[in-house]
Order: C-alpha cells, then sequence, then structure tokens
C-alpha cells in the first residue's frame, strides 16, 4: 500500500497507539476526580498541554478539542460574540477550509459582515488588500497557514503585522487567528505570536478526534460550551483524556529532528512532482513549484503537498484506478468530498472547469519514501495514458 491521502488523515504513530491501549485498560479515571486514579488522568492532561507549549508556542492557553474543525468554530464564534459590541466585520479569503467558511455563514446570518479576500493563480493572499479592508469595524482575521487542497503557505506573518501595526495606530483590537490544521508538525512554526492558532490531531499521526485552540494569554474568550468548567471554563465537558495523551505524544513525537522531516519530504515531494513533469505532458501544477519549509516561506508551498491537473482526465476516476493498485490519492479536501461541484480553492485560483476536473492531490507523511514515487510516477503515467486514448467522458 502507497498512502498519499496525508492532509485527509494520517496513520498514527505506534507509539500512540500503544499508549491509548495501555491507557484504556490501566489510566481510565476522570481527570476531574479528587482520588487517586483522578490525579493520575489529569497528569496525562497536564503532560500534553505542556508538550504542545513547549514544542510550538511557549507562554500561553491551550485549550482541548474534538478537533479542528471544533477549535476554528470556537475561535472564531467565541472571537466574533466578545467583540460584537466593537465592531461586526471579519474578514477571511476565499480559499478557507469549509470550517471557516461555513462558520462565516452562520455568523453573516447573525448580523455580522464577512469579508472573502481573493488569492491570485497560486492561491497566496496579497497583504495590501487585507490592508485595505480593515476599517474601524474590524473585529476578527482569520487566515488559513497552509492551504489543504494546494499546499500553499499563506503570508500569515505579514498579516499579523499588519494587524498588530493597525491597532497600535488606530487604539484599535482587531484579533487574528490562523487555521494551522495543515501546518503544524509540517512546517516550522515555533514562538508564532499570533492570536488564536487551530490545530487537529489526526492530521500529524496523533488520535481522531482530538485537536487543540491555542489563545493567547491577553485575550479571554467567552465560554464555548458551558458546563462543569473543565478546560479553565473555555470548553466544560469531561476531557478525551486517552486523546489527549495520545496528542502530546503525536506532538512530540512530530517535532523529533522536525528539520531533518521535512527536508525529507520536500526531497521526496519533488522527486514525485519532478517525476510526473517529466513523464506526463499536458499538466498543470496548481500551487506554486518551489517549497517552503517555515511560516516565512509564505508564498511557497508546503512539502506534504502536491496538486496536479492532468488535462483531458476526470481526477475521480484517476483515483479510483490508482485504489485498484493500492494507492491512495485525493481530489481535494475530505471535507468536501460529498459536496457537489468544483473546488473552491481551485476556483478561487481562475483554474477551469476542466483543470478542476481532472486535478489529483498527492499528500505526504514521514512514512513515504522515493521508492514510492517511482511506483506511483509508473502507474499515475498509465492511467492518465489509458483515460485520454479513450478520449471524452461526457
Amino acid at each position: 500500500m502507497i498512502y498519499l491521502d496525508n492532509s485527509a488523515t494520517t496513520r498514527q504513530y505506534d507509539e500512540v497507539t500503544d499508549l491509548q491501549y495501555r491507557m484504556a485498560k490501566e489510566n481510565f479515571g476522570n481527570p476531574s476526580s479528587l482520588h487517586s486514579m483522578g490525579f493520575e488522568s489529569g497528569n496525562f492532561l497536564y503532560d500534553a498541554r505542556k508538550q504542545i507549549e513547549d514544542e510550538m508556542f511557549g507562554n500561553g492557553v491551550v485549550i482541548f478539542t474534538s478537533g479542528g474543525t471544533e477549535s476554528v468554530n470556537m475561535a472564531l464564534s467565541s472571537t466574533a460574540y466578545k467583540m460584537r459590541r466593537r465592531g461586526n466585520q471579519i474578514i477571511t479569503t476565499k480559499i478557507e477550509h469549509p470550517a471557516v467558511l461555513e462558520t462565516c455563514k452562520r455568523l453573516e446570518a447573525a448580523g455580522f459582515i464577512v469579508d472573502y479576500l481573493d488569492v491570485d493563480e497560486t492561491g497566496c493572499l496579497n497583504t495590501e488588500i487585507l490592508e485595505k479592508k480593515l476599517s474601524k469595524d474590524t473585529i476578527l482575521v482569520s487566515i488559513m497557514t497552509v492551504n489543504n487542497e494546494t499546499g500553499i503557505i499563506e503570508p500569515v506573518i505579514p498579516a499579523f503585522k499588519s494587524i498588530k501595526k493597525y491597532n497600535e495606530y488606530n487604539n484599535a483590537s482587531v484579533i487574528f487567528h490562523t487555521d494551522a490544521v495543515q501546518a503544524f508538525g509540517k512546517i516550522k512554526m515555533d514562538a508564532v505570536p499570533f492570536d488564536l492558532i487551530s490545530a487537529s490531531g489526526h492530521k500529524f499521526h496523533g488520535p481522531k478526534g482530538t485537536g487543540f485552540l491555542y489563545m493567547n494569554k491577553n485575550l479571554k474568550l467567552p465560554p464555548f460550551i458551558c458546563g462543569g468548567g473543565q478546560e479553565e471554563g473555555y470548553r466544560s465537558g469531561t476531557e478525551n483524556t486517552i486523546g489527549i495523551a495520545g496528542l502530546g505524544l503525536a506532538t512530540k513525537l512530530i517535532y523529533e529532528n522536525q528539520i531533518l522531516k521535512i527536508h525529507k519530504l520536500g526531497e521526496v515531494n519533488d522527486y514525485l512532482w519532478n517525476g510526473i513533469k517529466s513523464e506526463i505532458k499536458d499538466i498543470k501544477l496548481n500551487g506554486p513549484e518551489e517549497l517552503g519549509y517555515s511560516l516565512y516561506d509564505y508564498s511557497k508551498r508546503c512539502p506534504s503537498v502536491l496538486n496536479v491537473s492532468f488535462f483531458g482526465t476526470r481526477g475521480e476516476v484517476l483515483l479510483h484506478t490508482l485504489e485498484q493498485d493500492n494507492i491512495f490519492v485525493s481530489t481535494g479536501s475530505a471535507c468536501s468530498a460529498k459536496k457537489s461541484g468544483d473546488s473552491h480553492v481551485l476556483k478561487a485560483m481562475g483554474r477551469s472547469h476542466k483543470e478542476i476536473e481532472g486535478a489529483l492531490r498527492f499528500s505526504l507523511s514521514e512514512f513515504n519514501t522515493i521508492e514510492e514515487m517511482d511506483t506511483v510516477i509508473y502507474k499515475v503515467k498509465n492511467a492518465v495514458q489509458r483515460f485520454r486514448q479513450l478520449g471524452s467522458f461526457r
């Protein structure tokens, strides 16, 4: 099996699975309980929180959630309702994940005004457009760190600096959120100063159903889920202790020798792209060609993602053809797979229907090898040639 759908989900680290199995049998106490079993479970929460803070953020609040979607919902909705007396404008981009876009739609229905910013043909936001949209009514800006379909690294650092400069000169308090679900563990982003950051465990070899929202220590949001006061009151409900422990361990493991891992990821990505473009004609890369390895490499492509349009084909047909050879890829976001119509990301980049129809996303992890890519290149070439020979599918 060659698994190249890691932007949808990753295989858990074996160490994470072993830890969860052991905890399910031995450390199943409620972390809010006062006895020793509760105390032991609480220690797992403490350790996981510290692992995330130490590896990436430093001094802030880590709120555990059920995943990236809940984290994004919490960040956007709680901020909007906290700040609504100061203004009602929210700014985001047209290429965000549905977790952001659908939450924004709900906030629009509640009376907020949302500006959806354009991107260029590579999918990159021009921060000058953002600066022109900032106004006295702006309360929140949400821009993803890495796009889940194309892998482009967005200019979140310049955007954040622009917002802070605007706040300083206008005595404003615009809050900046980034959806880092596809960035956490895949590019270098330690010590980032953003107000709110969302991440999801199953995107970096942790458990499904786990995630977190990082909140700057100077920001205090209203509770998102009310109840027993867990997670410092921000997100009540008995914590998923086993999942959170796995999330913490996955964080520790993904950041061990991170620089070596992400550069190896880049080598495999480059090898795959160079092989595809040398073996297959009439294709188009969706996103920038140059790879980036940190937040500061904006307008470059994250080494975990490669999105290519194969003209004269249908991505979905290619996907199932490759699946017969035990090669697993995708046509775009897994969270949008059940929705009809063209990719909103590729449409925003100006791609035509035919270009979008023939797009495949290859998303890599540290477990993929160059040897695997030789097989993938060969199989993709054969699949593309076979279906092009058939002519029109309509």
